[in-house]
């Protein structure tokens, strides 16, 4: 007769570490750099709350941490700081979807003709040359002072990335991989969809981190250029008052939509190139 043998207690406890994996891979710091990264911040707070006071500097000038932070509460209370945080994120978010999934359709349609590539290209360089800030003015001309110009600044400044990111990476498709497919009379969607695909994808998610921190300054400039509501009109409404800590908090807003819209990127990129080693 066998004996069924309990290994439970046997048996590491793997919950722990894998929770400490996954935190660990979100964050991508360790406990040492943490730690160091929270120093840096503690001297800088520190300098930026006692320096300009002891250097003479007027608070209409650079106002101190404490001063920043007292206008923050009033913001919040009196000019409906989290109504324009949220008017810019969406902006934002939909401007950098909408910009990368045109983007990212023109890229691969210019990857897969050549033809198409070569007639295009020079309307293409021109139109990334010329500067997007010019067009804010254009697009309030066109649609007033809405959302709309802010919405068409981000998507430009994001569509160019992610267009010269993904046409490169088509350019740069093992060939052998390709004149093997078609040896084996696989169809032209099916190469695309199992070769050049996959092989583009460590070059789209390097333009859509680019084009996630390009979208907030996209968004920033139309707001600042003919914006009713938003983080940019709250910077340009603190810089009618001389109110320079409402303009230090707008700019703080804006620096974490930013980091968020940029590591929320970094996560899925990490998600769907798994198989690459990140050290």
């Amino acid at each position: 007769m066998t004996m069924a043998i309990d290994d439970t207690a046997a048996r590491p406890d793997t919950a722990a570490p894998r929770r400490r994996a996954s935190l660990s891979a979100l964050i991508g710091l360790g406990p040492r750099d943490l730690a160091l990264i929270l120093a840096v911040a503690l001297v800088a707070i520190a300098a930026w709350e006692f320096l300009p006071p002891a250097l003479g500097v007027s608070r209409y000038i650079i106002p101190t941490f404490s001063q920043c932070l007292a206008e923050f509460g009033s913001m919040v209370t009196r000019d409906n700081l989290f109504g324009h945080t949220l008017h810019t994120l969406g902006t934002a978010v939909a401007g950098f979807l909408l910009g990368s999934a045109f983007g990212a359709a023109c890229g691969y349609a210019l990857g897969l003709s050549p033809l198409a590539e070569r007639t295009l290209s020079p309307y293409i360089l021109a139109l990334q040359i010329a500067p997007k800030v010019a067009f804010a003015p254009l697009f309030i001309m066109w649609f007033g002072y809405t959302f709309v110009p802010g919405l068409l600044v981000t998507m430009l400044v994001v569509f160019f990335p992610i267009l010269v990111n993904v046409l490169q990476s088509m350019k740069t498709v093992d060939r052998d991989l390709v004149n093997l497919a078609r040896v084996y009379h696989m169809s032209r969607f099916a190469i695309f969809r199992k070769i050049e695909l996959p092989s583009s994808l460590p070059n789209l998610f390097a333009g859509l981190r680019i084009g996630s921190t390009l979208a907030v300054i996209g968004v920033t400039v139309g707001e600042l250029v003919g914006g009713n509501s938003g983080l940019g009109f709250l910077i340009t409404y603190g810089e009618g008052q001389a109110n320079t800590a409402m303009v230090f908090n707008a700019i703080g807003m804006l620096t974490v939509i930013g980091i968020a819209l940029y590591a929320v990127v970094a996560r899925l990129e990490a998600r769907v190139l798994h198989w690459i080693r990140r050290d």
